[in-house]
Formats: structure tokens, sequence, C-alpha cells
């Protein structure tokens, strides 16, 4: 099962910019077919940040995704560069997002997305003790921060308000961790 049964005859780099690089293989596909495939490389790990303060509050950032061409309510995310470990990156994003410092992490999730054209890679880490500062965000986000209890950042999600798919994920995966007694 781990052996790749595409054939890979070309590759053409097709367009390159600071966060992706676009690549059309030529192929012979698992059935013999020739054809073309496309795979879209992503130069940073995505991290994402889920924090729970004592009261079970959690922090979301909202902001306007211009691929999607919509508001998107996420937990704090962004990306962490190769030569940055992802916790320093997850530092990074939750302080300049949010303006919150964590004094205790905990890695919840990888996972990959959108693995049928990207090879994009993600990180989630579980973060508390909290302390607050100003945010810093980067000057391409224009962001909006809601603090609410986690209950109800968890209904957004089931309630398909909250569709990026690391905030899914990561809100799941700690409502798991609550109910089965791994967060108190």
């Amino acid at each position: 099962m781990d052996e790749n049964p595409w054939k890979i005859l070309s590759s053409q780099d097709v367009y390159d910019n600071s966060w992706i690089k676009v690549t059309e293989f030529g192929v012979i596909n698992p059935a013999g077919g020739r054809g073309i495939y496309g795979k879209v490389h992503f130069k940073n790990t995505a991290i994402g940040v889920i924090v729970l303060d004592a009261q079970l509050n959690t922090y979301l950032v909202g902001q306007y995704r211009f691929p999607a061409d919509k508001f998107s309510w996420e937990i704090p995310e962004g990306g962490c560069p190769p030569n940055m470990h992802p916790l320093d990156g997850a530092k990074k994003e939750l302080a300049e997002e949010t303006g919150l410092r964590a004094a205790s992490w905990e890695q919840i999730l990888e996972m990959d997305l959108s693995n049928s054209v990207t090879d994009e890679h993600a990180i989630v880490y579980l973060a508390y003790d909290l302390e607050q500062f100003k945010p810093e965000p980067e000057e391409t986000e224009l962001l909006t921060i809601r603090k609410l209890p986690f209950e109800e950042a968890y209904l957004l999600v089931e309630e398909g308000v909250i569709t990026d798919a690391i905030s899914v994920a990561a809100i799941l995966k700690v409502k798991l961790m609550l109910a089965d007694g791994r967060i108190t």
C-alpha cells in the first residue's frame, strides 16, 4: 500500500510566488492511462491555535477570506516557514492575531488539507494559561477578535457557521477531549 502507483513522465512549474508553487505533471495513472495532474505546493506549514481560558472560553478571529470571497470565523491560524519550529510559529500567530500569550501548549492534531490537489500540512495546538497583550496583525489582515464560551464555538461548527477546515477539526477535537476528560 505504500508504493506509489502513479508514474511521473514530466513536470513543469506553471506558477510560483512566496506562498505556493503550482506544478503540472504528465503522468500514467494507476489504471495505465496517460494524463496530467496539477499539484499546489505550500511553502509553509499551516498552523492553528485553539485557546481555552480557565472558564473554558475560547477566541475566534474573523476576517474576509479573499479566495473564498466571504467572511470567515476561525481559530487563530497562519503559516509557519520551514526554518521555524511549528510551536514557535503557533506562538507568533496567536500573539499577532489575538495579543494572547500562553504558558502551556499541547499539540492536538496533524492533518493534510485538500490532499487531492495540495501537499498542505497542518499542525494544531491547544494553548492555555493565557495572558493578554495587544494584537499586532499583519498588514494583510483586518481582523475581528471574539471571545466566547467554547460551547458556543462548538455550536457554530454544528450550525455550519464555522467552515474553515482547521477550525472545525480543532473545535471538534477539543470537544472530544472535554467529553472524555483529557481536558478538565
